[in-house]
């Protein structure tokens, strides 16, 4: 089904939850030429499209698909990671990953699937079954593997919960990882999530391997500028410990 510009804009409007005037005041424009659009009684022209595009933080897929139905051709592309046009790109990503050694860094699509690691993120994903295309999201989600794999995993699925729901949101609405969050709260209700009087400065992750416990915690990176639509729904999680026995784990996988 075909959706005119007016109702993409304001669908989009309504996902985030403004109202005319207050879209008019973050593109700077005026509330009433908002409405003329939303009802077909103004045409945008390409600027405009874009201007409303960053204004309500919308994914280049969904600009697109906006400049589309105001009948202009798309300004984002849809780069393979591999293509030449992303060399520089792969190179970054490969500085990264590498540069975090001995500690495990890894790239993730927007679905959570591997797209790479470095060394210790490699040995680590093989310990778990898991390897370059494979769903993190998947893995997470068996029956029974959160509590088995991490000790605090109630805490930690609250967590992640509300981290998919809020790149679902930023998406627009995300099947795959409203329905990851649904499930993940399910299993947080286990833990009651009140104030508490010495919250750590970060959520330590308490990965279980073996006999033995391993806290640590991780950083992400997207590519802040990236006006490629795939590259824009790149995430790179870099580990790090926190204690002593995490560090002497993460250089032992890194020795392989």
């Amino acid at each position: 089904m075909t959706i005119d510009f007016g109702g993409h804009l304001r669908t989009w409007r309504s996902r985030r939850r403004l109202s005319q005037l207050q879209l008019a005041l973050t593109a700077d424009v005026s509330a009433r030429h908002i409405a003329f659009l939303e009802t077909g009684r103004a045409k945008p022209s390409r600027r405009m499209v874009m201007r409303l595009g960053e204004a309500l933080d919308m994914p280049r897929a969904d600009r697109n698909l906006m400049l589309d139905a105001a009948g202009f051709r798309p300004a984002y592309g849809r780069r393979p990671l591999e293509s030449e046009a992303m060399e520089p790109i792969r190179k970054a990503i490969t500085h990264m990953i590498e540069g975090h050694a001995p500690y495990p860094a890894f790239v993730f699509d927007r679905h959570w699937r591997v797209l790479d690691a470095n060394g210790s993120g490699r040995f680590m994903l093989s310990g778990f079954g898991l390897g370059e295309g494979d769903s993190f999201i998947d893995f997470l989600l068996a029956p029974g593997r959160g509590p088995e794999l991490v000790d605090n995993w109630p805490e930690v699925a609250h967590h992640l919960a509300t981290r998919f729901r809020l790149e679902s949101v930023h998406l627009g609405g995300d099947p795959v990882l409203e329905r990851a969050a649904a499930v993940l709260d399910q299993d947080a209700l286990a833990m009651e999530h009140g104030a508490a009087t010495d919250l750590p400065p970060v959520l330590a992750v308490r990965f279980r391997m073996g006999d033995a416990i391993y806290p640590m915690f991780s950083t992400i990176t997207q590519f802040g500028t990236a006006e490629d639509i795939a590259l824009a729904d790149i995430k790179i999680e870099m580990f790090f410990p926190t204690n002593a026995a995490a560090e002497a784990l993460f250089r032992q996988m890194a020795a392989g």
